[in-house]
């Protein structure tokens, strides 16, 4: 850095000893930085400022090339895209048949040796008490405001229940098949409800 000679001051001093007399002269400059040229720090910035300019010109420059990779990548963006939605899978709905209103008599003719073997259900007596247990079940789950919302599905054959549907604990599932128990001639119940939290 160069310094300019800002202030010069001298002194005289005289000093008078019994064999002689001196005079001494002290000289005393101050000098200052020098404003007028550039200073280190000014230099530093323009070369971060310089560098920063050149490395942005060169991203540009390589982000306006074309490439053929780049244009294949920008084709497969732009085909549109096509989202199917599955609706979501309700539980079946079992429609129920009433049972007929006269059913024809059914006659039984003991064999000819006389014995006649114990009789077991008749088809139609089964139909008959399955949709008795049905309509008990289906009265029971929609009575109890709570399972009446969640679309729970009961079907009845041969006196055996079968749940269909989803709950949101597993304590509600066990509360569902008790209650399904309960009812006057159920044999079996097969508890398919999934608990989904």
């Amino acid at each position: 850095m160069a310094y300019d000679e800002e202030q010069a001051r001298r002194s005289r001093v005289v000093v008078e000893t019994p064999g002689e007399r001196r005079e001494v002269v002290h000289s005393q400059s101050v000098r200052t930085p020098d404003n007028s040229g550039i200073s280190a720090g000014m230099v530093g910035v323009l070369v971060v400022v310089a560098i920063a300019l050149i490395t942005m010109l060169v991203l540009f420059w390589l982000s306006s090339q074309p490439s053929t990779t780049d244009n294949a990548n920008v084709a497969t963006q732009q085909q549109p895209t096509t989202v199917v939605q599955q609706p979501a899978q309700q539980p079946p709905v079992i429609i129920q048949q009433p049972a007929p209103a006269t059913q024809a008599p059914i006659i039984v003719t003991p064999p000819a040796g006389g014995t006649t073997a114990p009789a077991t259900t008749a088809p139609a007596e089964t139909t008959n008490i399955d949709s008795t247990i049905q309509a008990a079940i289906d009265k029971k789950l929609a009575d109890d405001p709570e399972i009446s919302t969640l679309g729970i599905t009961a079907s009845v054959l041969n006196s055996k229940v079968m749940l269909i549907g989803t709950v949101k604990t597993e304590e509600l599932k066990t509360r569902i098949e008790r209650m399904v128990r309960q009812v006057k001639g159920v044999k079996d119940v097969d508890n398919q409800i999934s608990v989904v939290s």
